[in-house]
């Protein structure tokens, strides 16, 4: 299902991603993540926090309503290069332990320096299982 749009993902640093509470009320934060070509990972971060990260509002939606989209997009001034992919899909935290947590981890700090120093592998992470994509602009491959 990524695989279409794997370049375009990669080549994004940051995505916007939305989750709603039970009553469908949306949230959106920008995130760094990773792609394995199947799931898209988010790492709970150790920059300073308000609350536990399991008391982050993007965590207590996706456990009460599992369904979320990430959206990765290039802008330009020259719009003939916007681009976007939109993936919507199934979240759920990944316990520490669980194999696939390492190979996220694993993926997150090879792909953003600043990961490597901090202690995410003492968090869950967070892994959308993609449900569907939509592709827009420059990059679209279909």
């Amino acid at each position: 299902m990524l695989n279409n749009h794997l370049n375009f993902i990669e080549s994004q640093r940051v995505g916007r991603f939305a989750t709603a509470d039970a009553a469908g009320i949306p949230h959106i934060i920008p995130v760094c993540f990773a792609c394995d070509g199947i799931s898209i990972y988010i790492a709970l971060d150790a920059k300073p926090k308000r609350v536990a990260p399991r008391q982050l509002k993007r965590i207590r939606n996706l456990l009460e309503n599992p369904n979320v989209a990430l959206v990765l997009d290039h802008y330009s001034e020259d719009w003939n290069e916007l681009a976007y992919v939109m993936i919507r899909g199934d979240a759920a935290l990944v316990e520490i332990g669980d194999a696939e947590h390492t190979a996220a981890i694993e993926l997150l700090r090879d792909r953003y320096q600043q990961y490597r120093t901090m202690p995410i592998h003492e968090q869950p992470v967070i892994a959308i299982r993609p449900t569907s994509v939509v592709a827009w602009g420059s990059h679209n491959p279909s």
